[in-house]
């Protein structure tokens, strides 16, 4: 068996009196789609910025690539080889897709920025631009500003965007958020074909694209994970039918 590419053991987080985290243990198999579900305030993104490094856990552990990063910040698990999309977009909307890109992928090479005109037309972003592009279908955008594009487009190009670091590890936070069918269909594609070339965490409430995607699912209640398991079961476990709706019906 493959190591496991990431390992939580035993998080806990509070802000006060609130426990966000709770004795929370969880592990990420190599090349799979895990999704982390619960009802609102479940404290899935308290859960995240502590795998990132956006914020530390008052104790446990976290497990990256077997090496251990509970006190790494952010930028160095970044370099590790993790990568996040946010809920809400960060991309800069009087920029073209191509720029926005070239952006990303001069950042993962480490250019310090200081001449903008060599910055776009670095050998780096000559040689990986078009690739990047065709990656999250955005090719026939490459000359729009991204203040132009759909929603859903927008979030392609933020997940292009944390793709050019070429990371083990990418985070998605609610990605189908906002998003009308034909959207969510082509974010579905787009991860559907990411699928088995790097691992994915899927933050998303959208249960029909998690059951759909997902190799497991952890549903976390009140920053506690009440189960762990592939689609099939989770499905029929009576704790996470209970938990959404308090009845024996599952909301997927």
């Amino acid at each position: 068996m493959t190591e496991p590419l990431l390992e939580i053991h035993h998080l806990y987080k509070a802000f006060g009196a609130v426990q966000a985290t709770r004795d929370l243990t969880m592990t990420l198999e190599t090349g799979h789609i895990h999704a982390l579900i619960g009802p609102n305030g479940a404290g899935k993104t308290t859960v995240v910025n502590q795998i990132t490094g956006d914020i530390f856990p008052d104790s446990g552990q976290v497990f990256f690539k077997g090496r251990k990063v509970t006190a790494m910040t952010a930028p160095k698990r970044a370099r590790l080889g993790m990568a996040r999309s946010f809920q809400i977009t960060h991309i800069f909307d009087n920029l073209t897709v191509s720029e926005n890109m070239a952006l990303a992928i001069c950042a993962h090479a480490g250019h310090n920025f200081r001449f903008w005109k060599s910055s776009l037309a670095a050998g780096a972003v000559k040689a990986r631009l078009p690739g990047a592009l065709d990656q999250v279908d955005l090719g026939a955008k490459a000359a729009v500003r991204a203040g132009h594009l759909s929603h859903g487009e927008k979030r392609q190009l933020e997940v292009g965007m944390a793709l050019t670091g070429d990371p083990d590890l990418l985070i998605m936070d609610e990605p189908m958020a906002g998003m009308g069918p034909g959207g969510t269909v082509e974010m579905t594609k787009l991860i559907q074909k990411l699928k088995g070339n790097l691992t994915i965490l899927l933050v998303e409430h959208d249960m029909d694209v998690v059951f759909s995607l997902a190799d497991r699912v952890t549903v976390l209640v009140y920053g506690e994970n009440i189960a762990s398991a592939p689609p099939g079961q989770i499905r029929k476990d009576g704790a996470v039918q209970r938990a959404y709706l308090g009845e024996a019906d599952c909301p997927c």
